[in-house]
């Protein structure tokens, strides 16, 4: 999409949003969701970079009311730096519904855009506690991480790009976050957690689940971490019985979302793949995607 080209301030991550699709959707067959994904992966980075580090408050919540409107007029009021961030989000969303009404006579567009500003009114919210220098407590921070950690943009846009039968009980489950996409978010948001916590509070970000709860309930640093993994080990229990109950989803979606959870796993077990990618990482990528498996013959001989 050439976003982190243009502007400066935002990581070029194109190969970890590519790798992070595949992780989801690796079925050689399906390319086009891949390259679908990784686009909306591509411009939630660049978006939350906005967020995290460049725009003022003021900025932000001039995007954020945008997005909420979504009216290409509303972009006279922003900075050019977000002019291009909401043409590009404007642009990409569109197509992907014009594609859908096309091709299976559904206008997908008013759940697109609730997922994205639903999840940019919980980047703005933590903004503002950053700003604030505001510590919230674990709960409150956990329910806005729910929302801002991405999760559920991309299950909403994976729904639909997987092309199957649409059904409304799905659709009202999408409308409504459900349960399964609310706990995939949770996991997601707490291995970022368990890797990112010192960067962002080095950066001024105070919100986040470590802190906030160490702060609220008085543990310590070691205290907090294995609450974060008991958590983490509960949550997955619930996913599990989301997999295995009956679903408004078809399985495939409900794969396609474990695997989401799956590759949060991936992705932060050895640091920050994503946000600041170490040779660990880079080396997963490039043996997966640039260095062919190699393929031995070998000869058998057999006796007569």
């Amino acid at each position: 999409m050439g976003l982190a080209s243009k502007l400066s301030f935002s990581r070029d991550r194109l190969m970890e949003c590519f790798f992070w699709a595949v992780g989801m959707i690796f079925e050689p067959q399906l390319s086009d969701l891949r390259k679908g994904l990784t686009k909306v992966s591509c411009l939630i980075t660049t978006i939350d970079d906005v967020y995290d580090v460049y725009g003022t408050l003021e900025e932000l919540e001039l995007f954020t009311a945008a997005v909420e409107s979504w009216d290409v007029k509303a972009i006279q009021v922003l900075p050019d730096y977000m002019k291009i961030c909401f043409l590009a989000l404007y642009n990409t969303v569109n197509e992907f519904a014009y594609d859908a009404l096309k091709e299976q006579g559904q206008d997908i567009l008013p759940y697109l855009t609730k997922a994205w500003s639903d999840m940019l009114k919980a980047f703005l919210q933590e903004a503002k506690w950053s700003r604030d220098r505001h510590m919230p407590r674990f709960n409150d921070y956990l329910n806005n991480a729910r929302i801002s950690n991405s999760g559920i943009v991309m299950l909403t846009h994976v729904y639909f790009l997987q092309n199957h039968r649409i059904t409304e009980e799905a659709l009202e489950s999408l409308d409504s976050y459900h349960s399964l996409l609310q706990n995939i978010s949770i996991v997601f948001r707490l291995y970022n957690d368990l890797v990112t916590s010192k960067a962002e509070l080095e950066r001024g970000e105070a919100a986040s689940s470590i802190p906030c709860y160490m702060r609220e309930s008085g543990a310590s640093e070691e205290g907090a971490y294995k609450h974060i993994f008991s958590l983490l080990n509960e949550t997955w229990k619930k996913m599990n019985k989301d997999r295995v109950s009956q679903s408004p989803f078809p399985k495939a979606f409900v794969e396609t979302a474990i695997n989401l959870a799956r590759n949060s796993h991936c992705f932060y077990q050895f640091g920050d793949g994503l946000g600041a990618p170490d040779s660990t990482a880079k080396n997963r990528i490039r043996s997966l995607i640039i260095e062919p498996i190699a393929l031995y013959e070998m000869d058998i001989s057999t006796s007569s």
